[in-house]
């Protein structure tokens, strides 16, 4: 898989310029679109993702996984959540993948991920993984209720095409795990990461406020929760939100 960084001063959305390099036909796989501003940087189901300009990673990853049936998409949102979790566990940092796209230290969000696919009968085309990722910001002043920064965390500055090579080659790794046929590592991995597994916590529905702990993902990238009594729910994305 080839690599190829565009680089770009300011763009409306690094995931809006790759998805035109797709239709001109302008792309491979392995292309990466870096931005030092967003102007409309945009997160999941229309959210509003805020970073200063040339202190954050904003990128958005290339892919052609032609292989990989439709119906099984999410476990692409799984190779980039834990990519992110191997990239920052070299910097001695314990993160958690809270469901369905945030990567978190400790209770504060540091990366937001958003992925666009194209499908072509039963498979995907292409899939663009958009990644927002804190690094130099020192102070955020959107509604956002917890971002941090890797530098917050570790009081180092950080070099974002560096950051960017070096989460390609994570995400080359963990890509070509799933491309040849071994989901069960990625699978094994994103739930020992995952925010809250397993434990007890509150979770909002509407207006109702329950408690319940995570028992495991569906195939369609549902959210598997078990209720006080013991029943089993299963959510998609936005039908329930973590009471942090």
């Amino acid at each position: 898989m080839k690599k190829n960084f565009i680089f770009l001063t300011e763009t409306e959305s690094t995931n809006n310029y790759a998805n035109r390099l797709l239709l001109s036909k302008a792309a491979e796989e392995g292309t990466v679109v870096l931005s030092q501003f967003q102007t409309k940087g945009k997160g999941q189901q229309g959210n509003y993702w805020e970073s200063e300009s040339g202190k954050n990673l904003l990128a958005s990853y290339i892919f052609q996984p032609s292989w990989l049936k439709a119906t099984d998409q999410f476990l692409l949102s799984k190779v980039v959540s834990v990519a992110i979790t191997d990239l920052l566990a070299e910097e001695n940092i314990d993160t958690r993948i809270k469901w369905p796209n945030d990567i978190y230290v400790e209770n504060k969000k540091i990366a937001g991920i958003l992925i666009e696919n194209s499908i072509t009968g039963m498979f995907l085309h292409a899939s663009i993984a958009g990644i927002g990722l804190n690094l130099n910001q020192s102070v955020f002043v959107s509604d956002a209720p917890n971002p941090v920064s890797l530098k917050q965390v570790t009081g180092n500055d950080y070099q974002i095409e560096t950051i960017a090579e070096q989460l390609w080659e994570k995400l080359k790794i963990r890509y070509n795990e799933l491309k040849t046929g071994n989901p069960a590592v990625i699978n094994s991995v994103y739930m020992n990461r995952l925010f809250r597994y397993g434990q007890w916590a509150l979770y909002a529905r509407q207006s109702e406020v329950f408690e319940a702990r995570i028992t495991g993902i569906g195939q369609f990238g549902q959210l598997q929760l078990e209720h006080s009594d013991g029943k089993i729910t299963e959510h998609f994305f936005k039908e329930v939100e973590f009471v942090i």
